[in-house]
């Protein structure tokens, strides 16, 4: 047989991620990871006030060194030469400005240190007001301009950051020729494109985030939905897109200068992005009315389903509903919480404050003692807090949270809001108030999933994927308990990257549906935590104390 060798590139918030493939067997040949060096010293955030940004040359460099190192590991110009395709995952919706020839600000010299010129990350949320003023303002027209995104605009989304970034910086404004998601300019950047005009537009990424449906007279709302809601946006539709594309298709062929900044050759196709919840459900051998949970810093929650059994079917709250965005022929909806993983790494972080603060600056311990006694303690934090958790009993009057640390997503996106721990006394310790967050987070995966079924789409099972899914057994069988359904674990970690993969290999011809690539390429399931049906009861009464909670919080929002 000829070998076929495909490339999946996933892009996280912290790293880039390459994976090389047997596109025939679907075996991971090698892998490389690059961490953004800008990101990780802090620069252009500001957490204090939401800011997130991350600049384009940590992408650029990540993609370049990953894909590179994969070819070197495997053994360079000898499997080079059979690389048929490189597809694309990335974060979203993180939106960048760029000018007419489709160069993001920030890549000229004048937007260097311009955080409003780069890629503003999937959870900043500065635009909290923003998303506001869309909502209120979608109720005055006759046409329902968010029906196909839950009926509810996030601040983590395209529109929202495009009106911030244009009212608090003048210079990106007046150099700005249009607003491009970051799976969209990757693509592009890697098949030369020249003219930002030219940049082929996710179906996953405009049907999510960008209000495109293709039962709009022309894809977008018209202009003077965006006109009145601020002249800012005036015009602003007729530089963005009127089509869109599916996963399964090419964007192009790799440019003459990417090949050989890669030692790849131009007959090597490129995929349409999309993002990375998506291309992992993918990845993770997603099925219909099964709720694939890409668990990380956040999570992601998609679900498939046939169009003929969906019909008018519309579910309020989610982040959308969108024909073809996750497997082409099939409506994707997709949901989430914007702190799952973020949420268990923000307690370690308070907790190792004395390791961090205190200890550097003790007399008499070596630096390099320090080092190892903050390593030791940082990579045995969360597992020994998990264990202790797991031995407690759990009572209905236990510790109780609300996992809102970064606002919540889904149901009903609303980024004010703020997290909570309730019941607090002198015998709370660590390993109970971590397990008062641990079953926050899933309770308000919960809560996703009774959405779903609420309004009329049947949640039949769980698919976990991602690193907390593997890594996590106290977690995933929480999640079991209080969601009172079994959850499949992926064996694959990197299911982004695989799935990006899978979509590559469709776009080379390999396979000719990405279910089949799925198929040939999954790698199958490693564990099934089932629920206890003496823990099922006592989170069912907790879980209404969780909402009761939640409710109290949002009637108290300021």
């Amino acid at each position: 047989m000829n070998k076929s060798y495909v490339i999946g590139v996933d892009y996280g918030s912290d790293s880039v991620r390459s994976v090389l493939v047997d596109a025939n067997r679907g075996d991971e040949i090698s892998s490389s990871v690059f961490y953004y060096p800008r990101w990780k010293k802090g620069e252009f955030c500001d957490p204090s006030s939401s800011q997130f940004r991350q600049h384009p040359l940590d992408y650029i460099e990540g993609l370049e060194y990953t894909i590179k190192e994969c070819l070197s590991k495997a053994g360079g110009a000898a499997i080079a030469k059979d690389v048929k395709a490189i597809s694309v995952d990335t974060t979203g919706s993180t939106p960048i400005a760029v000018d007419e020839k489709g160069t993001p600000l920030a890549l000229l010299d004048e937007f260097a240190e311009n955080p409003n010129a780069m890629f503003v990350l999937w959870k900043d949320h500065t635009s909290v007001l923003e998303a506001q003023q869309i909502n209120e303002h979608a109720k005055k027209f006759d046409k329902n301009y968010l029906q196909f995104v839950g009926g509810v605009y996030s601040s983590e989304w395209f529109w929202a950051k495009l009106l911030h970034i244009l009212r608090v910086d003048e210079k990106v404004r007046a150099s700005l020729f249009t607003w491009v998601e970051h799976c969209d300019y990757i693509p592009f950047l890697l098949t030369g494109g020249t003219q930002a005009a030219d940049i082929k537009r996710s179906v996953c990424a405009a049907g999510h985030k960008s209000l495109w449906s293709a039962d709009f007279d022309g894809g977008l709302p018209p202009n003077a939905f965006f006109s009145t809601l601020d002249p800012l946006l005036d015009g602003i539709t007729d530089r963005l897109f009127t089509k869109t594309y599916t996963s399964a298709e090419a964007a192009g062929n790799l440019s003459p200068e990417w090949a050989e900044r890669l030692g790849l050759s131009t007959g090597v196709l490129i995929g349409i992005g999309a993002f990375d919840c998506h291309m992992g459900a993918v990845g993770g051998q997603i099925e219909p009315y099964y709720l694939s949970k890409v668990m990380g810093t956040s999570t992601c929650d998609m679900l498939v389903a046939p169009k003929d059994e969906v019909a008018d079917t519309l579910v309020q709250g989610i982040c959308g509903q969108v024909d073809g965005s996750i497997i082409p022929g099939m409506i994707g909806m997709e949901a989430g919480q914007s702190a799952f993983g973020d949420a268990y790494a923000w307690f370690k972080q308070i907790l190792m404050w004395p390791v961090a603060n205190l200890l550097a600056d003790a007399q008499g311990i070596a630096e390099d003692d320090v080092a190892k006694i903050t390593a030791i303690i940082d990579s045995q934090l969360i597992p020994q807090l998990s264990k202790k958790a797991e031995a407690l009993p759990v009572t209905i009057q236990s510790e109780l949270a609300i996992d809102w640390f970064n606002g919540r997503r889904t149901p009903d996106a609303d980024q004010t809001l703020k997290g909570a721990v309730q019941g607090l006394h002198l015998g709370t310790d660590a390993p109970r108030v971590f397990r008062a967050i641990v079953e926050a987070t899933c309770f308000g995966a919960k809560s996703i999933a009774n959405r779903f079924v609420e309004q009329g789409i049947p949640v039949k099972g769980l698919i976990g994927l991602g690193g907390v899914a593997k890594k996590s057994p106290y977690i995933m069988q929480t999640m079991a308990d209080v969601m009172n359904m079994p959850i499949r674990i992926h064996k694959t970690e990197q299911t982004c990257a695989i799935g990006a993969a899978m979509f590559a290999a469709t776009v080379a011809g390999i396979f000719p549906c990405v279910e089949d690539a799925m198929q040939a390429m999954g790698q199958g399931f490693e564990k099934t935590y089932e629920p206890r049906p003496d823990m099922v009861e006592i989170y069912a009464i907790r879980y209404q104390r969780y909402q009761e909670l939640g409710g109290f919080m949002e009637n108290h929002n300021a």
